[in-house]
């Protein structure tokens, strides 16, 4: 039994822990260079994860080595965990040579390929919860009759759930199909913009995965070191600071830290089963876990925050 808190995964059935692991920073170091971390740090650090009772983790396929790493370092425990990776990414194609990412594809095809190299990557016989990665249009996803292969996969066993990481224009066309068990939707206090659709996927009976939630929160903070930005992302985490001085949120710490703040804000909204929070520091790791243990924020500051929020946004 975990400490951590517990939330139902939708109308799944399973139950998954408040704070998950979000497996993105084990394909690259922190400055972003696309060396992936050490294989005994990742196994160092993926076993903490479990031993600290996190149940919930979600990697890609575009992750680097991220599923490799998965597969080697806790494969022997898959009883523990409930594993989430995504689909459409590029299957056996050359990386780019700027470190980005190759053109996703959401054929049948390309979709079984995918989970496949997971499975095989992962040692592992199936996958809790599939997504369909990067957002594509209900029209693309339809015309590729995406679904329809992931149903195909899960009737072999290979896959649980069926889901999608959604975001703005797309999201309601997504929920409007009514065929995902879950949704993985980007949201944090100063990026609040989802926030309704949040409420609407977990009506529909939906889980729903926050990305975003520590990460984007805790960029606003002006102690944050912004060195080895691009100038966009430096333009962009400025609009975040910004909001969060016009909102006053310092004044709602107390005697918390701001990644606590940030973190337990996120764990406070009603209708989040899971939030997944990457790092590749065992340090980190066991301060985001001794957030999440102290659960949601008083009723009192929660919608104190809530409130300054709504008027600056």
């Amino acid at each position: 039994m975990t400490d951590l808190p517990m939330n139902p995964f939708g109308s799944t059935g399973a139950s998954v822990t408040a704070l998950g692991y979000g497996s993105m920073d084990l394909g690259k170091k922190r400055d972003r260079r696309l060396e992936p971390v050490a294989s005994d740090v990742a196994v160092d650090v993926l076993n903490e994860v479990l031993d600290a009772g996190i149940n919930f983790i979600d990697t890609s396929p575009d992750y680097r080595d991220a599923e490799s790493l998965i597969g080697r370092a806790i494969a022997h425990r898959r009883g523990e965990y409930f594993l989430a990776s995504k689909c459409g990414c590029p299957v056996n194609q050359p990386r780019p040579v700027d470190g980005g990412t190759a053109p996703h594809v959401f054929t049948r095809e390309n979709v079984r390929a995918g989970v496949e190299q997971s499975l095989t990557r992962m040692n592992t016989d199936y996958l809790d919860l599939v997504q369909i990665h990067m957002s594509p249009s209900r029209q693309e996803v339809e015309d590729d009759d995406s679904v329809a292969e992931l149903e195909a996969l899960r009737d072999e066993g290979k896959v649980r759930f069926i889901g999608i990481s959604t975001t703005f224009p797309n999201i309601a066309d997504h929920i409007a199909m009514g065929v995902f068990d879950a949704f993985q939707i980007p949201y944090s206090l100063v990026e609040p913009d989802h926030d309704e659709w949040i409420v609407k996927a977990a009506d529909a009976g939906a889980g729903t995965v926050i990305r975003g939630g520590v990460a984007r929160g805790i960029s606003a903070v002006p102690t944050v070191d912004l060195d080895g930005m691009t100038d966009i992302s430096r333009r962009y985490i400025n609009r975040r600071r910004e909001f969060w001085r016009e909102a006053s949120l310092d004044e709602l710490l107390g005697d918390m830290t701001a990644m606590e703040f940030i973190l337990r804000f996120t764990l406070s909204h009603p209708h989040v089963s899971t939030t997944i929070v990457g790092t590749s520091n065992v340090e980190h790791l066991a301060d985001n876990v001794a957030a999440a243990r102290k659960g949601p924020l008083p009723d009192d500051v929660y919608q104190q925050a809530k409130d300054r929020i709504s008027k600056v946004a």
